[in-house]
């Protein structure tokens, strides 16, 4: 099982293979994969997976922040909004490729705007919901 905080789950949606450092994206390769056979998520509160492959070089990341925990509620709250349905909270559950794509119509639609207002990857998502997600490692459809 993967966990995955809130706003991850946007992240994913436009994941291309950049991140923070080469082990940070090496990992979320490695999640990419494995969600993408299918195996299931749970959402969890504070550092989760995706955060791992940066915490391991820098114990101190923005991953504790308190601008991260909000922006995972709003994430959250998107998701949920845009998938029509409330995600279990702790517990596993599985992204179907309706619900990716459902995400990414959502992202697209700019639902998810305000969940990531002040990410420094902001331009690169937005650009790459742009281009119809090209590159993205997530499979949808």
């Amino acid at each position: 099982m993967i966990e995955l905080r809130g706003h991850h789950l946007l992240c994913m949606l436009t994941f291309v293979g950049k991140g923070y450092t080469a082990a940070f994206t090496r990992n979320y390769e490695g999640l990419m994969q494995r969600m993408n056979a299918g195996e299931p998520v749970k959402v969890v509160a504070g550092p989760d997976a995706i955060c791992a492959g940066l915490l391991k070089s820098d114990p101190c990341a923005h991953c504790h922040d308190d601008s991260v925990k909000e922006r995972d509620a709003a994430a959250l709250q998107a998701v949920e909004a845009a998938l029509g349905r409330p995600l279990p909270r702790e517990a596993a559950f599985t992204l179907s490729a309706d619900d990716i794509e459902r995400l990414r119509a959502g992202y697209s639609a700019g639902q998810m705007k305000a969940a990531c207002e002040g990410c420094e990857w902001q331009t690169l998502c937005a650009e790459i919901a742009a281009s119809g997600f090209s590159g993205v490692r997530l499979f949808g459809k």
